[in-house]
């Protein structure tokens, strides 16, 4: 099995330096530290990457964007963060062809939907371009590799852990979920398992499932009406960076801290103050600058030559991240494809009032 170093900074330390994401996406200076990789992959190549979130002028986005961007200028890339303030198929299919048709060579992208971007990305990869999804995946046909940051197993598990810590799994109690839209793959797998592990291993009933178009007004808005329709609501799981923030703003606005759990992903700033008052008590969330920087890593690795496939290992000061086949995300077996597969983050990180100090992004 091939093995392969990635630039050596550490996911807690990265995560708890962090700073100045909220906005922007430009570059910082990376680590100096590392090798580029055993495939022997050309540094200052002037490759042309564009890293595509979901939306743009949201902390966890503008984190890995700036990750992707430092990257990039330690590799010699010429890698430029894009999106569109809209989360929609189309602003993003706007945007692949865009930077297509100026000859870019490599797309990574947080996709909004399964299948509403193959075409394009398809034809991508079919002009020999290097195309990876980062954050929220399309099927597997669509692009090579995918920087995950947890299997939909260890993300939907992480979900109800934060929920069964604060409250009785074996007691009865009415839950909800908020989160950013049906279509979105990364967050409907997520809830998927979170929604087995509740209807298998507790007695809660989920009366709901809401969702907010990754719109913090409408987040606040739509947790509000969850929570007056449902007067009895005990927890609100919120696999989504603006869904989450939101739903706390709306517990906060009703006076119902201490009496409904709030959970979920989203970026420490975003969620410090609702720690500090009480209103959160747990959340999560990975190191989403190493994601955007592991994912510029490889593309660079498969622009200039690499023969990546599922089953070799990247060297993560000392931790070995392998790519694995996509049925570890939850797909069918029948997708598994040796030059097509996962790349999972090596850990996610809870945070609390007792840790979220050490932490700025």
């Amino acid at each position: 099995m091939k093995r392969i170093a990635l630039a050596s900074f550490s996911v807690l330390a990265s995560l708890a330096v962090l700073a100045g994401c909220s906005s922007g996406g430009g570059a910082e200076t990376a680590p100096e530290s590392g090798t580029a990789g055993e495939s022997g992959a050309a540094e200052g190549s002037g490759a042309q990457v564009a890293f595509i979130p979901k939306l743009t002028g949201v902390g966890f986005f503008e984190a890995g964007g700036e990750g992707a961007v430092a990257e990039g200028e330690r590799l010699g890339l010429d890698v430029k963060y894009v999106g569109s303030p809209e989360a929609s198929v189309a602003a993003q299919t706007e945007i692949i062809n865009n930077y297509l048709g100026q000859g870019f060579q490599s797309l990574i992208v947080s996709s909004t939907s399964p299948d509403g971007l193959c075409t394009p990305l398809k034809r991508a990869m079919d002009d020999g371009n290097v195309v990876l999804t980062w954050d929220s995946d399309t099927n597997p046909e669509c692009r090579q590799f995918y920087i995950s940051q947890g299997t939909p197993q260890q993300m939907g598990e992480l979900l109800v852990s934060m929920v069964t810590d604060q409250m009785p799994a074996d007691e009865p109690a009415e839950v909800a979920f908020h989160y950013s839209s049906p279509t979105v793959t990364d967050q409907n797998q997520w809830t998927e398992v979170a929604k087995s592990v509740i209807a298998e291993d507790t007695s809660w009933d989920i009366v709901d499932t809401i969702y907010s178009e990754n719109q913090t007004d409408l987040a606040v808005q739509q947790a509000e009406a969850l929570i007056n329709a449902n007067p009895n609501l005990k927890a609100i799981l919120c696999p989504d960076a603006n869904a989450l923030p939101g739903t706390a703003k709306a517990v906060e606005n009703l006076g119902k801290t201490g009496e409904i759990i709030v959970v979920g992903f989203s970026t420490p700033n975003a969620m410090r103050d609702y720690v500090d008052s009480g209103v959160v008590n747990q959340f999560a969330l990975w190191d989403v600058k190493m994601q955007g920087a592991l994912s510029v890593f490889v593309a660079n690795e498969l622009l200039n030559g690499a023969d990546l496939k599922v089953g070799d290992k990247i060297d993560y000061e000392g931790t070995e991240l392998e790519i694995q086949n996509n049925s570890v995300q939850g797909y069918d077996e029948s997708t598994n494809n040796e030059k097509s597969g996962i790349i999972v983050l090596p850990e996610r990180v809870v945070f609390t009032k007792d840790n979220i100090a050490n932490y700025d992004f």
